[in-house]
């Protein structure tokens, strides 16, 4: 799927005053892709703010060094942004992914515009520029930058190189080709280094992050011949860790690791109610669609979705439904 970006270059250069956003619960995609297309708006003479609906987890402080990621309610409200012009989202088509940004993508009269990779998409009013074959939001903005006749520099290419690694696991994906290594390539040829930011998402673990890991590992079960692997996390398990809800990020690719596993879950009961769920495939059952039934989306190998209720009953309304589709 290509983007058209002659309109989407239309659409930046007749407008001065952007504010970027994503999901909430963001991720380095989609802390990265916001960061990078700010400073490639910003380098054009362009007005940017970046807002989301929930503040940078503290492991991924480091992706922005000088703290300019507003939190809407928090740090910034609705009525400072009625000056923008465009509202830009990126890395999401969905509305249960905007959280409190979906009340100021209603509430604010201007040109919105999606930027985004993933397969599943709500109708959000917004004109849309998606490729759904893309490994990462961040390769769209790497793309958008060469469209603008901008020439990345290391402030730019450090968290678009950090979006592109996380979102294909560090270039072990599958949805890694020799043109998603080309375009790392490029971003470290324009200053990005790897080794750095490898250290600071990998290599500075909080002791509670460790033992929650410990926790999620314990609890791992395996059914369907080893083809299924599932576990879960807690609200008590953060007090009894010390960790973050942040530090399960990418917990399901420990799954993954076990010999013969083709899908995994896990559920991660959220501080204010409900479990996030997330899947991941390395097997013909595409993820998106079963987040799908649960009003989720992502892609095929990876899709997360929200429910609220019960652990017990939660647990069971998923792993019936994978079980019945890997049968």
């Amino acid at each position: 799927m290509s983007i058209n970006w002659s309109a989407f270059v239309d659409i930046i250069n007749s407008h001065e005053r952007f504010v970027l956003t994503s999901h909430i619960r963001p991720d380095c995609d989609a802390l990265g892709s916001e960061l990078g297309m700010a400073q490639i708006l910003e380098t054009l003479g362009k007005d940017v703010k970046i807002v989301n609906g929930h503040p940078t987890p503290p492991n991924l402080d480091f992706i922005d060094p000088t703290d300019r990621i507003y939190v809407i309610g928090d740090t910034i409200s609705i009525d400072e942004l009625r000056d923008r012009e465009v509202l830009m989202i990126l890395d999401t088509s969905a509305w249960a992914q905007l959280g409190p940004m979906g009340d100021v993508l209603k509430g604010l009269d201007c040109k919105k515009i999606v930027l985004d990779h993933h397969v599943s998409e709500d109708e959000l009013g917004a004109e849309a520029f998606k490729n759904t074959t893309a490994e990462a939001t961040g390769r769209l903005v790497v793309e958008a930058a060469e469209q603008l006749g901008v020439e990345l520099t290391p402030e730019m290419s450090m968290p678009i190189f950090a979006a592109l690694a996380t979102d294909t696991g560090w270039f072990r994906f599958s949805s890694a080709d020799g043109y998603t290594y080309r375009v790392g390539a490029h971003l470290i040829e324009s200053g990005a280094d790897p080794s750095a930011i490898y250290n600071s998402l990998y290599e500075q673990d909080t002791a509670g992050r460790v033992r929650l890991r410990g926790t999620i590992l314990s609890r791992i079960a395996v059914e369907l011949d080893g083809h299924f692997a599932h576990t879960y996390v807690r609200k008590i398990d953060f007090e009894n860790t010390g960790a973050l809800p942040s530090d399960t990020e990418d917990a399901i690719n420990l799954s993954l690791a076990i010999a013969g596993v083709e899908f995994a879950i896990i559920l991660v009961e959220q501080l204010t109610g409900g479990f996030k769920i997330s899947f991941r495939s390395r097997c013909h059952l595409e993820c998106s669609q079963i987040a799908e039934i649960f009003g989720g989306g992502g892609h095929k190998a990876a899709a997360g979705a929200f429910l609220e209720g019960e652990f017990e009953d939660v647990q069971a309304k998923v792993l019936d439904v994978v079980r019945d589709a890997m049968r």
